[in-house]
């Protein structure tokens, strides 16, 4: 396998934060010695999250010789980092300072076959896991959930974790899409109905109404800039550390 040198586009912070995170855990169970050093395996993990490289390309890269060892330096960062990631309730608490929120759901696409229904997304045609987003009114990411089959609707999906009660237990405005009509509690919809049959009052706070949700969209190209979630090779019970190790590094580099 021919080796070259690759640039990670991530802050210097990022790097620092989860090589500190690598040294307090080795610290803390004694390690002596490993073949990488903590800010090693930190650039490792970075590789894999940040350029989706595979655990071959890892091992060859940062001459561990083995996938397996390439492998198990990424889950332990992973898992360091999904432990940092704020919780649901963390994340309202935080936003109360907010005029609003803005709630959306994504699908990361994932390998999967047709026997697997339960992940396929109807409305994306596609297999993929769902994944529940709040964002602030400048669509900066604040809070990502965990994974759900991408079958389940953006509806169940925030029901199953608890967001909208979360959200009117704190008082917190949300504006959404179509997708959670019948949330009820603070959580703003459009108007059902195409958009030229609508009375020209609805028209106007929809076209309104999806202005603001706009600005969510830059939350999830914030997410799949990360180039691992644009397509998930890995096991469905993951993902979900996964995408809160990314959160955790995008909250800690703004």
């Amino acid at each position: 396998m021919l080796v070259y040198p690759s640039g990670v586009d991530v802050a210097s912070s990022t790097l620092r934060l989860l090589s500190a995170q690598l040294r307090t855990r080795r610290h803390e169970r004694g390690t002596r010695w490993r073949r990488l050093t903590p800010g090693r395996q930190a650039q490792l993990a970075l590789a894999h999250l940040r350029c989706g490289h595979t655990y071959a390309q890892l091992a060859a890269g940062f001459g561990v010789g083995t996938t397996t060892t390439a492998y198990r330096y990424v889950v332990e960062a992973v898992e360091l980092l999904a432990a940092l990631a704020p919780t649901l309730a963390e994340a309202v608490r935080a936003a109360t300072t907010k005029a609003y929120v803005i709630l959306d759901g994504t699908l990361l696409p994932i390998d999967r076959i047709a026997a697997d229904r339960p992940f396929y997304s109807g409305k994306h045609k596609k297999y993929g896991m769902n994944i529940q987003v709040l964002t602030d009114p400048f669509g900066r990411l604040l809070w990502a959930s965990a994974a759900l089959p991408g079958a389940v609707h953006d509806i169940k999906a925030a029901r199953t974790h608890g967001i909208i009660d979360a959200l009117a237990e704190a008082d917190l405005p949300c504006w959404a899409d179509k997708g959670y009509q019948g949330a009820g509690a603070t959580v703003r919809v459009p108007f059902r109905g195409k958009h030229r049959n609508l009375p020209s009052g609805q028209q106007a706070v929809n076209i309104a109404h999806a202005r603001i949700r706009a600005v969510g969209e830059q939350a999830m190209a914030t997410l799949k800039s990360w180039r691992l979630l644009r397509k998930l090779r890995c096991s469905t019970t993951r993902i979900t550390s996964l995408v809160q190790a990314v959160l955790a590094l995008h909250l800690a580099s703004s």
